[in-house]
């Protein structure tokens, strides 16, 4: 018996798995054996070049978590989740060797590492099959080719809109009558959208202190959607279902309108690639030579910086592996305009600690802050003593993180 294998990625989940789906249709069509397997790759334990781990611990315990989830759904079909450690390359090389095979399907990631470890497959002698699967809406259906998209996010919401473009259904598993044990992320998913947290959530979003699992002033979609243990068209469908069941308003129309801003990034890597990942970004001055203040860069990173809002919003980050999205514009613009720092050294940090770390997100927000992405503005610069005014008046944010 021939085997194929499934290798996951950044999409840890059965249900709404289109890549899965197609490597477990190839297998019922020809009587093949699926593995499934993970891949620990230890460039992720190493030391980056602004001198701290690459991913923090936050991260690894999030990931253990969903990976642990994933077993288990992966063992209602009959399939193990072996956790290989090595370079992609040398990894899955050995095991596809030792399962008598060559064949590897897997999602399409468009960043340029993770293109980078596609090519390292094939030049191995690998048959890897890739599949877009991560946005909400589907490339193929935009209003425009990729390599055309609008140079703004306005500009592409509103074209998306005007076309009335809607994702694509959530598919099931692929056989009927399959009893998969409910994940952790669709437990989330439906509590959420079990109260009227939804109606509120335009509101309440930048509020900075809503890490509690108590508190829903935000979604926190983002850790289950970066792992891929749950889906954009997920969410998008029980989004509808609240809606119909509820009614909608500014604040449901807002959480497409995030859906919308994460499909953004994705498609600015579709069309700019490895620019999105220089020092000058996608801005006509270079920046080559333009000096960083490391020093800066070590005390925003231990919350040591002297001014109480961003300081708060670090030593949040460094105890929780989370921020709230006004608090992340936050300390970047504090980094970036204030310290000097270079916006590369940011948003590693930024994915050594958040535990929603999106490798698209990241880059395409830090761009924005640094203006050197696609933001008209130039840049953005956020005043603390405002932001402080604005959402933490009373000054418990400030209290509570600065003294501990």
């Amino acid at each position: 018996m021939t085997a194929v294998v499934y290798w996951f990625r950044n999409d840890l989940r059965i249900t709404d798995n289109p890549a899965f789906a197609q490597a477990r249709h190839r297998t019922n069509q020809t009587a093949t054996k699926l593995h499934a397997v993970y891949v620990h790759d230890p460039k992720n334990d190493a030391q980056t070049t602004w001198g701290f781990e690459r991913i923090g611990a936050h991260r690894k315990t999030f990931l253990a978590q969903r990976l642990q989830d994933l077993s288990l759904q992966l063992k209602t079909i009959g399939c193990e989740l072996p956790e290989l450690h090595g370079s992609p390359q040398d990894a899955l090389s050995a095991f596809c060797e030792s399962m008598l095979t060559k064949q590897i399907y897997c999602e399409d990631i468009a960043a340029p590492e993770e293109q980078a470890e596609i090519e390292d497959l094939k030049d191995a002698g690998l048959e890897v099959k890739t599949l877009w699967q991560s946005s909400l809406l589907e490339p193929a259906d935009l209003p425009f080719d990729v390599q055309n998209l609008p140079a703004v996010f306005t500009a592409f919401r509103n074209k998306v809109e005007k076309q009335g473009l809607k994702p694509r259904e959530p598919r099931k598993p692929l056989l009927l009558g399959e009893d998969l044990p409910e994940s952790a992320a669709e437990k989330h998913l439906k509590h959420y959208f079990s109260g009227y947290f939804a109606l509120t959530y335009k509101l309440t979003r930048n509020q900075p202190m809503n890490w509690s699992p108590d508190e829903h002033f935000s979604t926190k979609f983002s850790p289950w959607l970066a792992c891929g243990a749950i889906s954009a068209p997920m969410i998008y469908a029980e989004l509808k279902r609240f809606e119909a069941e509820r009614g909608a308003n500014d604040s449901t129309y807002w959480i497409w309108f995030e859906l919308l801003w994460r499909d953004y990034f994705r498609f600015l890597h579709l069309h700019h690639g490895k620019k999105l990942y220089i020092k000058q970004g996608l801005g006509s001055v270079d920046l080559a030579k333009v000096p960083d203040n490391r020093q800066g860069l070590k005390r925003w990173c231990e919350g040591r910086t002297g001014e109480p809002l961003v300081d708060a919003g670090m030593r949040e980050l460094a105890a929780t592996g989370w921020l709230s999205n006004r608090m992340r514009q936050v300390v970047a613009s504090y980094l970036i305009h204030d310290l000097g720092g270079d916006w590369r050294a940011g948003a590693a940090w930024f994915e050594s600690q958040l535990i929603d770390y999106d490798v698209y997100s990241n880059q395409g927000n830090w761009l924005y802050i640094a203006g050197r992405g696609t933001d008209p503005r130039g840049g953005r610069r956020f005043n603390p003593h405002m932001q402080a005014q604005q959402h933490d008046a009373d000054g418990v944010y400030r209290r509570f993180w600065n003294s501990n």
